[in-house]
Protein backbone atom coordinates (compact mmCIF):
# COMPACT_ATOMS: atom_id res chain seq x y z
CA UNK A 1 0.00 0.00 0.00
CA UNK A 2 1.70 3.27 -1.31
CA UNK A 3 0.43 6.55 0.16
CA UNK A 4 0.89 8.64 -3.46
CA UNK A 5 0.83 6.76 -6.94
CA UNK A 6 1.58 9.03 -9.77
CA UNK A 7 1.31 7.96 -13.40
CA UNK A 8 3.54 9.17 -15.30
CA UNK A 9 7.34 10.13 -15.26
CA UNK A 10 7.02 13.39 -16.61
CA UNK A 11 8.18 16.96 -15.22
CA UNK A 12 4.73 17.07 -13.84
CA UNK A 13 4.77 13.61 -12.55
CA UNK A 14 8.61 14.14 -11.26
CA UNK A 15 8.02 17.04 -9.45
CA UNK A 16 4.71 15.63 -7.60
CA UNK A 17 7.18 12.61 -6.62
CA UNK A 18 9.78 14.64 -5.38
CA UNK A 19 7.04 16.87 -2.90
CA UNK A 20 5.31 13.50 -1.88
CA UNK A 21 8.74 11.99 -0.90
CA UNK A 22 9.90 15.42 1.03
CA UNK A 23 6.96 14.98 3.05
CA UNK A 24 7.31 11.26 4.00
CA UNK A 25 4.52 10.07 1.49
CA UNK A 26 5.15 6.75 0.36
CA UNK A 27 5.43 7.56 -2.74
CA UNK A 28 5.55 5.64 -6.05
CA UNK A 29 5.88 7.22 -9.87
CA UNK A 30 4.81 4.73 -12.62
CA UNK A 31 5.84 5.14 -15.92
CA UNK A 32 5.22 3.87 -19.33
CA UNK A 33 8.19 3.90 -21.14
CA UNK A 34 11.08 5.89 -19.87
CA UNK A 35 11.30 9.01 -17.82
CA UNK A 36 10.78 12.82 -19.07
CA UNK A 37 7.71 13.06 -21.20
CA UNK A 38 8.00 15.17 -24.42
CA UNK A 39 10.81 17.46 -22.57
CA UNK A 40 13.08 13.87 -23.06
CA UNK A 41 13.52 15.12 -26.47
CA UNK A 42 13.57 18.67 -26.57
CA UNK A 43 16.96 20.13 -27.43
CA UNK A 44 16.76 23.22 -25.36
CA UNK A 45 15.30 24.46 -22.31
CA UNK A 46 16.06 27.98 -22.28
CA UNK A 47 12.75 28.79 -20.91
CA UNK A 48 12.96 27.14 -17.72
CA UNK A 49 14.01 29.04 -14.71
CA UNK A 50 17.47 28.41 -13.35
CA UNK A 51 17.85 26.40 -16.45
CA UNK A 52 21.10 27.78 -17.95
CA UNK A 53 23.96 25.02 -18.06
CA UNK A 54 23.39 21.92 -19.92
CA UNK A 55 19.83 23.30 -20.61
CA UNK A 56 18.48 20.58 -22.68
CA UNK A 57 15.97 18.15 -21.65
CA UNK A 58 17.47 14.75 -21.00
CA UNK A 59 19.92 16.53 -18.39
CA UNK A 60 17.03 18.04 -17.17
CA UNK A 61 14.67 15.40 -16.44
CA UNK A 62 17.83 13.35 -15.21
CA UNK A 63 18.57 15.66 -12.28
CA UNK A 64 14.33 15.61 -11.60
CA UNK A 65 14.63 12.12 -10.99
CA UNK A 66 17.75 12.00 -9.16
CA UNK A 67 16.15 14.15 -6.67
CA UNK A 68 13.19 12.68 -6.31
CA UNK A 69 14.58 8.98 -5.69
CA UNK A 70 17.52 11.05 -3.45
CA UNK A 71 13.91 11.71 -1.08
CA UNK A 72 12.94 8.31 -1.30
CA UNK A 73 10.18 8.32 -4.26
CA UNK A 74 10.34 5.19 -5.77
CA UNK A 75 9.92 5.22 -9.67
CA UNK A 76 9.25 1.76 -11.72
CA UNK A 77 8.41 1.18 -15.49
CA UNK A 78 5.06 -0.65 -15.65
CA UNK A 79 2.88 0.78 -18.69
CA UNK A 80 -0.74 1.11 -16.91
CA UNK A 81 -3.75 -0.91 -18.90
CA UNK A 82 -6.66 0.53 -15.95
CA UNK A 83 -7.16 2.42 -13.14
CA UNK A 84 -9.87 1.96 -10.54
CA UNK A 85 -10.37 5.60 -8.88
CA UNK A 86 -13.84 5.11 -7.11
CA UNK A 87 -12.84 3.24 -4.14
CA UNK A 88 -11.48 5.25 -0.86
CA UNK A 89 -8.14 3.15 -1.90
CA UNK A 90 -7.28 3.89 -5.42
CA UNK A 91 -5.99 0.64 -7.55
CA UNK A 92 -2.88 1.15 -10.55
CA UNK A 93 -3.21 -1.69 -12.71
CA UNK A 94 0.09 -2.73 -14.47
CA UNK A 95 1.26 -4.80 -17.14
CA UNK A 96 2.96 -6.11 -14.16
CA UNK A 97 1.88 -5.55 -11.12
CA UNK A 98 -1.25 -3.88 -9.20
CA UNK A 99 -0.19 -0.78 -6.77
CA UNK A 100 -2.58 0.30 -4.20
CA UNK A 101 -2.74 4.09 -2.95
CA UNK A 102 -4.74 6.51 -0.39
CA UNK A 103 -4.37 8.83 -3.27
CA UNK A 104 -3.24 8.92 -6.95
CA UNK A 105 -1.85 11.80 -9.46
CA UNK A 106 -2.85 11.52 -12.94
CA UNK A 107 0.29 12.93 -14.99
CA UNK A 108 -0.06 10.93 -18.45
CA UNK A 109 0.80 14.38 -20.81
CA UNK A 110 0.21 14.38 -23.83
CA UNK A 111 2.03 13.36 -27.15
CA UNK A 112 2.23 14.74 -30.55
CA UNK A 113 -0.80 15.35 -32.95
CA UNK A 114 -0.39 13.66 -36.97
CA UNK A 115 -1.08 14.89 -39.93
CA UNK A 116 -3.80 12.28 -40.51
CA UNK A 117 -2.76 12.45 -44.53
CA UNK A 118 -2.37 9.32 -46.66
CA UNK A 119 1.83 8.23 -46.35
CA UNK A 120 2.33 9.77 -42.91
CA UNK A 121 2.24 6.72 -41.01
CA UNK A 122 4.21 4.71 -43.63
CA UNK A 123 6.76 7.27 -43.96
CA UNK A 124 7.33 7.78 -40.24
CA UNK A 125 11.02 7.53 -39.77
CA UNK A 126 11.71 7.17 -43.33
CA UNK A 127 11.75 10.86 -43.78
CA UNK A 128 8.70 12.36 -41.69
CA UNK A 129 9.67 13.26 -37.68
CA UNK A 130 8.37 15.06 -34.62
CA UNK A 131 11.69 15.00 -33.12
CA UNK A 132 13.81 17.52 -34.16
CA UNK A 133 16.52 16.28 -31.55
CA UNK A 134 16.15 13.22 -32.36
CA UNK A 135 16.47 13.37 -36.24
CA UNK A 136 17.54 16.53 -37.19
CA UNK A 137 20.92 15.36 -37.86
CA UNK A 138 19.86 13.30 -40.68
CA UNK A 139 18.67 15.51 -42.60
CA UNK A 140 22.51 17.32 -42.73
CA UNK A 141 22.22 19.10 -46.43
CA UNK A 142 18.76 18.34 -47.07
CA UNK A 143 15.15 20.35 -47.20
CA UNK A 144 13.04 19.63 -44.98
CA UNK A 145 9.39 21.11 -44.23
CA UNK A 146 8.39 21.93 -40.94
CA UNK A 147 4.60 21.87 -40.53
CA UNK A 148 2.45 24.14 -37.62
CA UNK A 149 3.05 28.00 -36.65
CA UNK A 150 3.25 27.08 -33.06
CA UNK A 151 5.59 28.05 -30.73
CA UNK A 152 7.34 24.25 -31.03
CA UNK A 153 7.40 24.33 -34.17
CA UNK A 154 9.29 27.61 -35.26
CA UNK A 155 11.34 27.06 -32.08
CA UNK A 156 11.92 23.43 -33.97
CA UNK A 157 12.71 24.98 -37.53
CA UNK A 158 15.29 27.40 -36.03
CA UNK A 159 17.05 24.31 -34.57
CA UNK A 160 16.70 22.38 -37.82
CA UNK A 161 18.19 25.03 -39.68
CA UNK A 162 21.62 24.21 -37.87
CA UNK A 163 21.52 20.82 -40.00
CA UNK A 164 19.31 21.01 -43.07
CA UNK A 165 20.07 23.01 -46.35
CA UNK A 166 17.34 24.97 -45.92
CA UNK A 167 14.17 24.80 -43.60
CA UNK A 168 10.31 25.93 -44.93
CA UNK A 169 7.76 26.36 -42.62
CA UNK A 170 4.25 25.12 -44.01
CA UNK A 171 1.39 26.62 -42.10
CA UNK A 172 -2.57 26.24 -42.70
CA UNK A 173 -2.45 30.44 -42.21
CA UNK A 174 -1.38 33.42 -43.33
CA UNK A 175 0.09 34.75 -39.85
CA UNK A 176 1.94 32.35 -37.18
CA UNK A 177 0.79 31.38 -34.02
CA UNK A 178 4.01 31.53 -32.19
CA UNK A 179 5.29 34.19 -29.86
CA UNK A 180 6.36 37.22 -31.60
CA UNK A 181 10.19 37.11 -30.11
CA UNK A 182 10.67 33.87 -31.85
CA UNK A 183 9.13 34.96 -34.78
CA UNK A 184 11.43 37.47 -34.90
CA UNK A 185 14.31 35.62 -34.89
CA UNK A 186 12.70 32.98 -37.55
CA UNK A 187 12.21 36.18 -39.77
CA UNK A 188 15.71 36.53 -39.41
CA UNK A 189 17.32 33.27 -40.25
CA UNK A 190 18.36 33.04 -43.75
CA UNK A 191 17.78 29.20 -44.35
CA UNK A 192 14.10 29.91 -42.99
CA UNK A 193 11.07 30.31 -45.25
CA UNK A 194 7.42 30.38 -45.14
CA UNK A 195 5.00 28.46 -47.01
CA UNK A 196 1.15 30.00 -45.76
CA UNK A 197 -2.32 28.89 -46.38
CA UNK A 198 -1.45 25.71 -47.41
CA UNK A 199 -1.61 22.32 -45.64
CA UNK A 200 -0.20 19.21 -46.48
CA UNK A 201 -2.61 16.76 -47.94
CA UNK A 202 -0.63 13.24 -48.88
CA UNK A 203 2.54 12.00 -48.69
CA UNK A 204 4.73 9.62 -51.35
CA UNK A 205 7.98 8.14 -52.13
CA UNK A 206 9.37 4.77 -52.80
CA UNK A 207 11.02 3.71 -49.47
CA UNK A 208 12.16 6.94 -48.51
CA UNK A 209 9.51 10.63 -48.75
CA UNK A 210 10.08 11.77 -51.93
CA UNK A 211 7.06 13.70 -52.63
CA UNK A 212 4.63 15.85 -50.96
CA UNK A 213 0.76 17.16 -52.38
CA UNK A 214 0.13 20.58 -50.41
CA UNK A 215 -3.06 22.53 -50.98
CA UNK A 216 -3.95 26.33 -50.53
CA UNK A 217 -6.01 26.27 -47.72
CA UNK A 218 -8.31 29.49 -49.29
CA UNK A 219 -8.26 28.22 -53.25
CA UNK A 220 -8.28 24.47 -52.72
CA UNK A 221 -5.57 24.33 -55.04
CA UNK A 222 -3.35 21.25 -55.09
CA UNK A 223 0.38 21.17 -56.58
CA UNK A 224 2.96 18.46 -55.86
CA UNK A 225 6.36 19.24 -54.02
CA UNK A 226 9.65 16.97 -55.29
CA UNK A 227 12.34 16.16 -53.76
CA UNK A 228 15.41 17.95 -56.00
CA UNK A 229 17.08 15.00 -57.96
CA UNK A 230 20.20 15.87 -55.71
CA UNK A 231 18.96 14.91 -53.02
CA UNK A 232 16.06 12.19 -54.06
CA UNK A 233 14.50 12.80 -50.23
CA UNK A 234 13.49 15.29 -48.20
CA UNK A 235 12.49 15.68 -44.45
CA UNK A 236 8.79 16.45 -43.23
CA UNK A 237 8.54 17.80 -39.42
CA UNK A 238 5.02 18.13 -37.59
CA UNK A 239 4.52 20.20 -34.81
CA UNK A 240 0.70 20.86 -34.88
CA UNK A 241 -0.02 19.90 -31.58
CA UNK A 242 -0.18 17.52 -28.73
CA UNK A 243 -2.90 15.25 -27.63
CA UNK A 244 -3.62 14.51 -24.35
CA UNK A 245 -3.38 11.00 -22.75
CA UNK A 246 -6.11 10.27 -21.00
CA UNK A 247 -7.74 7.15 -22.05
CA UNK A 248 -6.70 5.36 -18.62
CA UNK A 249 -9.62 8.01 -17.52
CA UNK A 250 -11.96 8.38 -19.93
CA UNK A 251 -15.53 8.12 -18.80
CA UNK A 252 -14.39 7.81 -14.82
CA UNK A 253 -13.05 11.99 -14.80
CA UNK A 254 -14.62 15.10 -16.09
CA UNK A 255 -13.05 15.95 -19.19
CA UNK A 256 -12.86 19.06 -21.83
CA UNK A 257 -12.02 18.65 -24.97
CA UNK A 258 -9.89 15.38 -23.72
CA UNK A 259 -8.49 17.21 -21.22
CA UNK A 260 -9.01 16.12 -17.63
CA UNK A 261 -11.15 18.80 -15.65
CA UNK A 262 -9.20 20.45 -12.55
CA UNK A 263 -9.36 23.75 -10.21
CA UNK A 264 -6.36 24.98 -9.33
CA UNK A 265 -5.58 23.13 -6.63
CA UNK A 266 -5.44 19.95 -8.98
CA UNK A 267 -8.36 18.37 -7.60
CA UNK A 268 -10.56 15.99 -10.09
CA UNK A 269 -14.42 15.50 -9.54
CA UNK A 270 -13.08 12.29 -7.45
CA UNK A 271 -12.06 12.86 -3.87
CA UNK A 272 -7.96 11.68 -3.90
CA UNK A 273 -7.78 11.98 -7.31
CA UNK A 274 -5.43 14.74 -8.67
CA UNK A 275 -4.34 15.98 -11.87
CA UNK A 276 -1.11 17.89 -13.39
CA UNK A 277 0.52 18.63 -16.28
CA UNK A 278 0.01 18.56 -20.01
CA UNK A 279 -3.05 16.48 -19.67
CA UNK A 280 -5.44 18.62 -17.82
CA UNK A 281 -7.17 21.53 -19.15
CA UNK A 282 -4.84 24.65 -18.63
CA UNK A 283 -4.01 27.77 -20.67
CA UNK A 284 -0.38 26.93 -21.05
CA UNK A 285 1.68 23.81 -21.05
CA UNK A 286 5.19 24.49 -20.56
CA UNK A 287 7.89 22.30 -18.33
CA UNK A 288 7.65 25.74 -15.31
CA UNK A 289 3.54 25.11 -15.29
CA UNK A 290 3.95 21.19 -15.22
CA UNK A 291 6.36 20.96 -12.64
CA UNK A 292 3.83 23.88 -10.67
CA UNK A 293 1.22 21.33 -10.92
CA UNK A 294 2.99 18.72 -9.98
CA UNK A 295 4.25 20.33 -6.83
CA UNK A 296 0.74 21.55 -5.96
CA UNK A 297 -1.03 18.25 -6.72
CA UNK A 298 1.63 16.07 -4.12
CA UNK A 299 0.70 18.99 -1.50
CA UNK A 300 -3.01 18.70 -1.86
CA UNK A 301 -2.53 14.88 -1.93
CA UNK A 302 -0.68 15.18 1.44
CA UNK A 303 -3.79 16.57 2.73
CA UNK A 304 -6.27 14.66 1.82
CA UNK A 305 -3.95 11.64 3.15
CA UNK A 306 -3.91 13.87 5.98
CA UNK A 307 -8.03 14.54 6.62
CA UNK A 308 -9.06 10.70 5.17
CA UNK A 309 -6.79 8.26 6.66
CA UNK A 310 -6.41 7.36 10.25
CA UNK A 311 -2.40 6.27 11.58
Amino acid sequence: MYDLAIVGGGPAGLAAGLYAARARLKTIIIEKEKAGGQIVITDEVANYPGSIEEAGGPSLIKRMKEQAEGFGAEFTIDPVQEVQLDGKVKKIIGKDKTYEAKAVIMATGASPRYIGCPGEKEFTGRGVSYCATCDAAFFEDLEVYVIGGGDSAIEEAMFISKYARKVTVVHRREELKAAKSIQEKAFRNEKIEFMWNTQVVELKGEGLLSSMVVEDTTTGERREIKADENDGTFGVFVFIGYMPQNALVEGKLDMEHGYIVTDENMHTNIPGVFAAGDNRAKSLRQVVTATADGAIAATQAEKYIENNFEE
